[in-house]
Protein backbone atom coordinates (compact mmCIF):
# COMPACT_ATOMS: atom_id res chain seq x y z
CA UNK A 1 0.00 0.00 0.00
CA UNK A 2 1.38 3.38 -0.99
CA UNK A 3 1.60 6.30 1.45
CA UNK A 4 -1.32 7.95 -0.34
CA UNK A 5 -3.44 4.79 -0.12
CA UNK A 6 -2.51 4.38 3.57
CA UNK A 7 -3.54 7.97 4.35
CA UNK A 8 -6.81 7.49 2.48
CA UNK A 9 -7.55 4.40 4.59
CA UNK A 10 -6.63 6.00 7.92
CA UNK A 11 -8.39 9.34 7.51
CA UNK A 12 -12.00 8.03 7.64
CA UNK A 13 -11.22 6.09 10.81
CA UNK A 14 -9.96 9.24 12.48
CA UNK A 15 -12.61 11.58 11.09
CA UNK A 16 -15.55 9.62 12.50
CA UNK A 17 -14.40 10.74 15.96
CA UNK A 18 -13.95 14.44 15.13
CA UNK A 19 -17.21 15.79 16.56
CA UNK A 20 -16.97 14.00 19.90
CA UNK A 21 -13.30 14.96 20.22
CA UNK A 22 -14.15 18.58 19.46
CA UNK A 23 -16.82 18.47 22.18
CA UNK A 24 -14.29 17.06 24.62
CA UNK A 25 -11.65 19.66 23.75
CA UNK A 26 -14.26 22.43 23.95
CA UNK A 27 -15.19 21.38 27.48
CA UNK A 28 -11.49 21.34 28.36
CA UNK A 29 -10.56 24.66 26.74
CA UNK A 30 -13.74 26.77 26.81
CA UNK A 31 -13.21 28.03 23.25
CA UNK A 32 -14.61 26.59 20.03
CA UNK A 33 -11.64 27.95 18.08
CA UNK A 34 -9.04 26.46 20.42
CA UNK A 35 -10.99 23.19 20.46
CA UNK A 36 -10.83 22.94 16.68
CA UNK A 37 -7.10 23.70 16.76
CA UNK A 38 -6.62 21.02 19.42
CA UNK A 39 -8.53 18.41 17.41
CA UNK A 40 -6.63 19.26 14.25
CA UNK A 41 -3.36 18.77 16.15
CA UNK A 42 -4.75 15.50 17.55
CA UNK A 43 -5.54 14.27 14.04
CA UNK A 44 -2.10 15.21 12.75
CA UNK A 45 -0.37 13.39 15.62
CA UNK A 46 -2.63 10.36 15.17
CA UNK A 47 -2.05 10.21 11.44
CA UNK A 48 1.71 10.46 11.88
CA UNK A 49 1.74 7.81 14.60
CA UNK A 50 -0.87 5.45 13.18
CA UNK A 51 1.70 2.94 11.90
CA UNK A 52 2.94 2.58 15.50
CA UNK A 53 -0.56 2.32 17.01
CA UNK A 54 -1.01 -1.35 16.03
CA UNK A 55 -4.33 -1.65 17.84
CA UNK A 56 -2.78 -1.88 21.30
CA UNK A 57 -5.91 -0.14 22.63
CA UNK A 58 -9.20 0.99 21.16
CA UNK A 59 -8.71 3.70 18.53
CA UNK A 60 -11.17 5.96 20.36
CA UNK A 61 -9.23 5.66 23.65
CA UNK A 62 -5.96 6.34 21.85
CA UNK A 63 -7.38 9.48 20.25
CA UNK A 64 -8.68 10.73 23.60
CA UNK A 65 -5.22 10.19 25.10
CA UNK A 66 -3.68 12.32 22.35
CA UNK A 67 -6.40 14.98 22.63
CA UNK A 68 -5.98 15.14 26.40
CA UNK A 69 -2.25 15.68 26.09
CA UNK A 70 -2.78 18.38 23.46
CA UNK A 71 -5.28 20.18 25.70
CA UNK A 72 -3.06 19.92 28.78
CA UNK A 73 -0.20 21.43 26.77
CA UNK A 74 -2.45 24.27 25.57
CA UNK A 75 -3.68 24.94 29.11
CA UNK A 76 -0.22 25.14 30.61
CA UNK A 77 0.18 28.60 32.13
CA UNK A 78 -2.97 30.02 30.53
CA UNK A 79 -5.48 32.03 32.51
CA UNK A 80 -8.91 30.67 33.33
CA UNK A 81 -11.64 31.57 30.86
CA UNK A 82 -14.75 33.01 32.46
CA UNK A 83 -18.13 34.66 31.96
CA UNK A 84 -18.75 38.33 32.83
CA UNK A 85 -20.53 37.19 36.01
CA UNK A 86 -17.25 35.61 37.18
CA UNK A 87 -15.15 38.74 36.63
CA UNK A 88 -17.12 41.68 37.98
CA UNK A 89 -19.99 42.64 40.24
CA UNK A 90 -23.40 43.25 38.72
CA UNK A 91 -23.62 46.68 37.09
CA UNK A 92 -26.44 49.05 36.18
CA UNK A 93 -27.52 50.59 32.90
CA UNK A 94 -25.67 53.79 33.85
CA UNK A 95 -22.36 52.02 34.57
CA UNK A 96 -19.48 52.68 32.15
CA UNK A 97 -18.95 49.94 29.59
CA UNK A 98 -15.22 49.71 30.26
CA UNK A 99 -12.53 48.44 27.89
CA UNK A 100 -12.98 45.20 25.94
CA UNK A 101 -11.02 42.23 27.23
CA UNK A 102 -9.09 39.86 24.94
CA UNK A 103 -10.82 36.80 23.50
CA UNK A 104 -8.73 34.58 25.75
CA UNK A 105 -10.60 35.93 28.79
CA UNK A 106 -13.96 34.47 27.82
CA UNK A 107 -15.80 31.20 27.68
CA UNK A 108 -17.03 31.37 24.11
CA UNK A 109 -20.06 29.84 22.37
CA UNK A 110 -19.92 26.81 20.11
CA UNK A 111 -22.32 25.48 17.44
CA UNK A 112 -24.05 22.29 18.52
CA UNK A 113 -23.21 20.62 15.21
CA UNK A 114 -19.47 20.96 15.87
CA UNK A 115 -19.50 19.56 19.43
CA UNK A 116 -22.56 17.30 19.84
CA UNK A 117 -22.92 14.04 17.92
CA UNK A 118 -26.20 13.53 16.11
CA UNK A 119 -26.59 9.82 16.75
CA UNK A 120 -27.50 8.18 20.05
CA UNK A 121 -30.69 7.88 22.03
CA UNK A 122 -32.54 11.02 23.22
CA UNK A 123 -31.24 10.70 26.79
CA UNK A 124 -27.62 10.61 25.59
CA UNK A 125 -28.16 13.60 23.31
CA UNK A 126 -29.77 15.56 26.15
CA UNK A 127 -26.81 14.75 28.40
CA UNK A 128 -24.39 15.92 25.70
CA UNK A 129 -26.22 19.22 25.32
CA UNK A 130 -26.43 19.69 29.09
CA UNK A 131 -22.66 19.28 29.37
CA UNK A 132 -21.92 22.05 26.84
CA UNK A 133 -24.18 24.69 28.41
CA UNK A 134 -22.32 27.95 28.97
CA UNK A 135 -22.73 27.75 32.74
CA UNK A 136 -21.28 24.23 32.88
CA UNK A 137 -18.34 25.14 30.63
CA UNK A 138 -17.68 28.10 32.93
CA UNK A 139 -17.83 25.80 35.96
CA UNK A 140 -15.24 23.49 34.42
CA UNK A 141 -12.81 26.39 34.08
CA UNK A 142 -12.54 26.53 37.88
CA UNK A 143 -10.75 23.17 37.86
CA UNK A 144 -7.07 22.45 37.45
CA UNK A 145 -6.51 20.97 33.95
CA UNK A 146 -6.03 17.33 35.04
CA UNK A 147 -9.03 17.53 37.39
CA UNK A 148 -11.02 18.97 34.49
CA UNK A 149 -10.06 16.00 32.31
CA UNK A 150 -10.98 13.53 35.06
CA UNK A 151 -14.39 15.11 35.67
CA UNK A 152 -15.26 15.24 31.97
CA UNK A 153 -14.11 11.69 31.28
CA UNK A 154 -15.75 10.20 34.37
CA UNK A 155 -19.00 12.15 34.70
CA UNK A 156 -19.72 13.47 31.21
CA UNK A 157 -18.37 10.66 29.04
CA UNK A 158 -18.96 7.91 31.64
CA UNK A 159 -15.51 6.34 31.42
CA UNK A 160 -14.52 3.91 34.14
CA UNK A 161 -11.95 5.00 36.69
CA UNK A 162 -9.52 2.35 35.42
CA UNK A 163 -9.87 3.66 31.84
CA UNK A 164 -9.17 7.23 32.94
CA UNK A 165 -6.19 6.07 35.01
CA UNK A 166 -4.73 4.33 31.98
CA UNK A 167 -5.29 7.36 29.78
CA UNK A 168 -3.62 9.72 32.27
CA UNK A 169 -0.84 7.25 33.23
CA UNK A 170 -1.87 7.31 36.88
CA UNK A 171 -3.65 5.15 39.45
CA UNK A 172 -7.34 4.54 40.07
CA UNK A 173 -6.91 5.99 43.56
CA UNK A 174 -5.45 9.17 42.07
CA UNK A 175 -8.34 9.44 39.59
CA UNK A 176 -10.92 9.00 42.37
CA UNK A 177 -9.17 11.60 44.51
CA UNK A 178 -9.04 14.09 41.60
CA UNK A 179 -12.75 13.50 40.94
CA UNK A 180 -13.63 14.24 44.58
CA UNK A 181 -11.59 17.45 44.52
CA UNK A 182 -13.14 18.48 41.22
CA UNK A 183 -16.66 18.00 42.55
CA UNK A 184 -15.83 20.01 45.66
CA UNK A 185 -14.30 22.86 43.65
CA UNK A 186 -17.34 23.18 41.39
CA UNK A 187 -19.69 23.05 44.37
CA UNK A 188 -17.69 25.78 46.13
CA UNK A 189 -17.68 27.97 43.01
CA UNK A 190 -21.44 28.30 43.14
CA UNK A 191 -21.60 27.77 39.38
CA UNK A 192 -23.55 24.89 37.95
CA UNK A 193 -25.38 23.93 34.82
CA UNK A 194 -28.84 25.39 34.32
CA UNK A 195 -32.11 23.46 34.08
CA UNK A 196 -31.85 20.08 32.31
CA UNK A 197 -31.96 20.42 28.55
CA UNK A 198 -35.17 19.21 26.94
CA UNK A 199 -36.19 19.30 23.28
CA UNK A 200 -37.99 22.53 22.44
CA UNK A 201 -41.71 22.07 23.02
CA UNK A 202 -44.52 24.18 21.61
CA UNK A 203 -44.51 26.49 24.63
CA UNK A 204 -40.78 27.20 24.26
CA UNK A 205 -41.09 27.70 20.50
CA UNK A 206 -43.89 30.17 21.11
CA UNK A 207 -41.76 31.99 23.70
CA UNK A 208 -38.87 32.31 21.25
CA UNK A 209 -41.22 33.48 18.49
CA UNK A 210 -42.54 36.19 20.81
CA UNK A 211 -38.97 37.12 21.74
CA UNK A 212 -37.96 37.53 18.08
CA UNK A 213 -41.10 39.54 17.31
CA UNK A 214 -40.61 41.85 20.31
CA UNK A 215 -36.89 42.35 19.66
CA UNK A 216 -37.30 43.07 15.95
CA UNK A 217 -40.14 45.55 16.64
CA UNK A 218 -38.06 46.85 19.56
CA UNK A 219 -41.12 46.69 21.78
CA UNK A 220 -39.36 46.82 25.15
CA UNK A 221 -42.57 46.36 27.13
CA UNK A 222 -43.28 43.09 25.32
CA UNK A 223 -39.63 42.05 25.46
CA UNK A 224 -39.20 42.55 29.19
CA UNK A 225 -42.48 40.74 29.84
CA UNK A 226 -40.76 37.62 28.48
CA UNK A 227 -37.78 37.94 30.84
CA UNK A 228 -37.47 36.34 34.24
CA UNK A 229 -37.37 39.02 36.93
CA UNK A 230 -33.72 38.11 37.60
CA UNK A 231 -32.74 37.77 33.94
CA UNK A 232 -29.20 38.82 33.02
CA UNK A 233 -27.69 40.63 30.05
CA UNK A 234 -23.99 40.27 29.20
CA UNK A 235 -21.88 41.39 26.24
CA UNK A 236 -18.42 39.79 25.95
CA UNK A 237 -15.77 41.12 25.28
CA UNK A 238 -16.98 43.61 27.90
CA UNK A 239 -17.05 42.57 31.53
CA UNK A 240 -20.12 44.69 32.28
CA UNK A 241 -23.30 42.72 32.94
CA UNK A 242 -26.62 43.57 34.51
CA UNK A 243 -29.62 41.88 36.06
CA UNK A 244 -33.33 42.62 36.13
CA UNK A 245 -36.03 44.17 33.96
CA UNK A 246 -35.35 47.80 34.82
CA UNK A 247 -31.63 47.89 33.98
CA UNK A 248 -31.94 45.70 30.87
CA UNK A 249 -34.76 47.87 29.56
CA UNK A 250 -32.88 51.10 30.37
CA UNK A 251 -29.74 49.80 28.67
CA UNK A 252 -31.59 48.82 25.50
CA UNK A 253 -33.29 52.22 25.36
CA UNK A 254 -30.05 54.07 26.20
CA UNK A 255 -26.57 52.91 25.25
CA UNK A 256 -27.96 49.94 23.38
CA UNK A 257 -30.46 51.91 21.28
CA UNK A 258 -28.48 51.07 18.15
CA UNK A 259 -30.10 47.62 18.36
CA UNK A 260 -33.43 49.17 17.35
CA UNK A 261 -34.41 47.82 13.94
CA UNK A 262 -32.30 44.67 14.29
CA UNK A 263 -33.06 41.38 12.56
CA UNK A 264 -32.51 37.97 14.17
CA UNK A 265 -31.47 34.80 12.31
CA UNK A 266 -31.97 31.58 14.32
CA UNK A 267 -29.21 29.10 15.11
CA UNK A 268 -28.25 26.85 18.04
CA UNK A 269 -25.33 27.22 20.46
CA UNK A 270 -24.32 25.27 23.55
CA UNK A 271 -27.54 23.27 23.63
CA UNK A 272 -29.53 26.52 23.70
CA UNK A 273 -31.47 28.60 21.17
CA UNK A 274 -29.36 31.34 19.65
CA UNK A 275 -29.68 34.12 17.09
CA UNK A 276 -27.38 36.03 14.82
CA UNK A 277 -28.27 39.68 15.48
CA UNK A 278 -27.90 42.15 12.60
CA UNK A 279 -28.18 45.89 13.21
CA UNK A 280 -29.36 48.36 10.53
CA UNK A 281 -26.77 49.53 8.02
CA UNK A 282 -26.73 52.85 6.16
CA UNK A 283 -27.66 51.20 2.83
CA UNK A 284 -30.88 49.73 4.19
CA UNK A 285 -29.39 46.30 4.81
CA UNK A 286 -28.21 44.86 8.11
CA UNK A 287 -24.71 44.18 9.44
CA UNK A 288 -23.58 41.59 12.02
CA UNK A 289 -23.64 42.83 15.58
CA UNK A 290 -23.85 39.92 18.05
CA UNK A 291 -24.44 36.23 18.50
CA UNK A 292 -27.19 36.00 21.10
CA UNK A 293 -27.29 32.80 23.16
CA UNK A 294 -30.64 32.64 24.95
CA UNK A 295 -31.15 30.73 28.19
CA UNK A 296 -34.71 29.69 29.02
CA UNK A 297 -36.23 28.28 32.20
CA UNK A 298 -39.81 27.83 33.43
CA UNK A 299 -41.33 29.64 30.48
CA UNK A 300 -39.15 32.75 30.74
CA UNK A 301 -35.89 33.98 29.26
CA UNK A 302 -33.31 33.93 32.04
CA UNK A 303 -30.23 35.21 30.19
CA UNK A 304 -29.28 37.15 27.07
CA UNK A 305 -25.64 36.37 26.29
CA UNK A 306 -24.55 38.64 23.44
CA UNK A 307 -21.12 37.77 22.02
CA UNK A 308 -19.84 40.64 19.89
CA UNK A 309 -16.95 38.89 18.09
CA UNK A 310 -18.99 38.52 14.92
CA UNK A 311 -15.99 38.50 12.56
CA UNK A 312 -15.11 35.01 13.80
CA UNK A 313 -18.38 33.75 15.28
CA UNK A 314 -20.69 34.32 12.32
CA UNK A 315 -18.57 32.22 9.91
CA UNK A 316 -18.26 29.53 12.61
CA UNK A 317 -22.04 29.35 12.89
CA UNK A 318 -22.63 29.58 9.14
CA UNK A 319 -24.42 32.91 9.48
CA UNK A 320 -24.53 35.37 6.55
CA UNK A 321 -21.85 38.06 6.39
CA UNK A 322 -24.62 40.66 6.07
CA UNK A 323 -28.30 40.95 5.17
CA UNK A 324 -28.98 42.86 1.97
CA UNK A 325 -31.97 45.18 1.87
CA UNK A 326 -34.11 42.60 0.08
CA UNK A 327 -33.17 39.97 2.70
CA UNK A 328 -33.88 42.31 5.58
CA UNK A 329 -37.52 42.92 4.68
Amino acid sequence: MTATESAAAVEPQLERHRVELTGYCYRMLGSAFEAEDAVQETMVRAWRGFDRFEGRSALRSWLYRIATNVCLDMLGGSQRRARPMDLSAVATASSPLGPPLPETAWVGPAPDGRIVTEDGDPAELAAQRESVRLAFIAALQHLAPRQRAVLILREVLAWKAAEVAELLDTTVASVNSALQRARATIAASGISATDPVQPLDEEQRALLARYVDAFERYDLDSLTSLLHEDATLSMPPYSLWMRGHADIRQWLLGKGIGCCGSRLIPTVANGSPAFGQYRPASDGGHEPWALQVIEVSAGRVTALNSFLDTARLFPLFGLPARLDPVDAR
